[in-house]
């Protein structure tokens, strides 16, 4: 059996992670936490969704490490464990904006 090297380990981690953001609803999810923690009451409010779906976007960022969690009594309050997160969204952000102004220069020639 073959043992994956460091750096192999690391791009599927980097991968997990990134698969754990590529859903609108999880996207957005990151936009409301990017200004601090927010309970799962006030998430699923936010992005339209019932809770149990909610909890299942979240259970996945969870899981890939993008969110972490504190308890309040009954309350679940989530964060995003790095803000860099915001960072790689903003960076795509500007990737979309580019290729669209690039795309929209190329049929106004």
């Amino acid at each position: 059996m073959k043992t994956l090297s460091h750096s192999q380990r690391r791009y599927e981690l980097q991968a997990e992670m990134i698969s754990a953001l590529a859903h609108p609803i999880r996207v957005a999810i990151v936009d409301l936490l990017k200004d601090g923690e927010v309970c799962v009451c006030e998430i699923a409010e936010h992005i339209g969704a019932e809770r149990s779906n909610t909890s299942r976007h979240l259970a996945v960022m969870l899981k890939a490490g993008v969110l972490k969690t504190r308890k309040d009594g009954l309350q679940v309050f989530y964060s995003l464990r790095t803000r860099c997160v915001v960072t790689f969204l903003n960076c795509a952000s500007q990737a979309i904006e580019e290729n669209l102004r690039e795309r929209t220069d190329a049929f106004s020639i």
